[in-house]
């Protein structure tokens, strides 16, 4: 885990307070905390100029050596992937086609996705595909999509089916990727995969993705960034993008050098500081069993140690709380932590159903037990005056 001391301080001078992240490797509270090795890639490739296309293109085949892929395309993060991924399937690699867009011309401009994959992750998954061109063509139901909804909406006009691998995702009723993957071949149409916080980097690609998107400052641990992986054709077209619509998002020489070096740590490349991956894991279960074994002995609180809703290795401590028992809601305790100094951001997006969780992987060690203080000051009443 990086000192933060001097981080710190940035922030300060800016007169921004920071916050104790137990929510996740979330893009709204900062993705992950670069590792000193990150770091350092980054403050070298600010001292050199080079040129971007070379970068781009060496970068890329480090992307593809560690996802397993015929080549790889850094992008500014996993939305920006993906509307370069729509932008790719319909203009290919012709300039005059890239430059028109996002007016297609006519040319084939659908994607077709599932409803229960019409995320919102910040900002709507359908609205990415439309800054590269696309058209999404969202079929089914919330809860009940199958192959033939997918095959019923294929035309002349579709330009990519797109699957959305995501906690934000509903998972019930949806068709499962190797589906998705057999109804794209069977139809001659690439499959685009948004598998922007998956800790698997060649899974997807394995499993019939033709452009795999990721972000770069989840699971692996890098800068505000991430890639595209992939077919090398419509790798190719994807890079082509850049004189068109992703000019708006381009990446800088800091981010594509950090982005490789976490590349590089996280599938054990040159490893050297970075923490090993199963211990690590085990840390962090052990943890969240002692966070869970604290807040079991605050009134009105319940833990466990729960793993990821999305089937990601990672476990989190899943606190419930009784509103009966403590008069205040779990919507109530979310907001206390996070307006207490430090904020404390837990994981609260099923507050609504009573219960928020802790995620251990941004926490720094012993940040877990001022959790725990905070959760025993807001469930002490406050004594009346004698």
């Amino acid at each position: 885990m990086p000192d933060t001391t001097h981080q710190e301080d940035v922030y300060r001078r800016l007169g921004v307070a920071t916050v104790i992240n137990a929510s996740g490797m979330m893009t709204a509270l900062g993705g992950s905390l670069p590792s000193p090795r990150v770091s350092a890639a980054m403050a070298e490739a600010a001292g050199a100029h080079v040129r971007i296309d070379d970068l781009m293109a060496a970068a890329g085949r480090r992307i593809a050596a560690a996802t397993g892929t015929e080549a790889g395309c850094p992008t500014s993060g996993a939305a920006a992937g993906i509307a370069i991924s729509a932008a790719a399937v319909i203009a290919g690699t012709s300039l005059p086609a890239v430059e028109r867009l996002p007016d297609t011309g006519g040319l084939p401009d659908e994607i077709v996705l599932p409803l229960g994959h019409a995320v919102h992750f910040g900002a709507p998954v359908t609205q990415m595909v439309r800054l590269g061109g696309g058209r999404p063509v969202v079929v089914g139901s919330a809860n009940t999509v199958t192959a033939d909804h997918l095959e019923g909406a294929i035309g002349a006009r579709t330009a990519a089916l797109l699957y959305v691998q995501s906690h934000h995702a509903v998972r019930k009723g949806m068709p499962p990727l190797a589906e998705f993957a057999a109804v794209a071949r069977r139809n001659g149409v690439p499959l685009i995969i948004d598998a922007a916080a998956e800790e698997d980097l060649r899974a997807y690609a394995a499993a019939g993705g033709d452009l795999v998107v990721y972000s770069g400052g989840k699971a692996v641990g890098g800068p505000a960034s991430g890639f595209i992986c992939g077919r090398s054709d419509l790798v190719a077209a994807c890079r082509m993008q850049y004189q068109g619509v992703a000019r708006a998002m381009k990446v800088g020489k800091e981010t594509i050098a950090g982005l490789v070096a976490a590349l590089e740590a996280y599938t054990g490349v040159g490893r050297s500081d970075d923490a090993d991956g199963p211990a690590q894991a085990a840390d962090q279960r052990t943890r969240m069993e002692e966070l869970r074994d604290g807040v079991a002995a605050i009134p009105g609180l319940r833990a466990a140690v729960v793993p990821d809703e999305a089937g990601r290795a990672i476990v989190r401590c899943e606190i419930r709380v009784d509103p009966a028992a403590t008069g205040l809601s779990a919507e109530d305790v979310v907001a206390r932590l996070a307006a207490g100094d430090p904020a404390i951001v837990v994981r609260g997006h099923r507050a609504a159903e009573g219960v928020f969780a802790v995620d251990p992987r941004p926490l720094a060690p012993g940040e877990e037990h001022a959790v725990l203080r905070r959760l025993a000051e807001i469930m002490t009443p406050p004594q009346d005056p004698a």
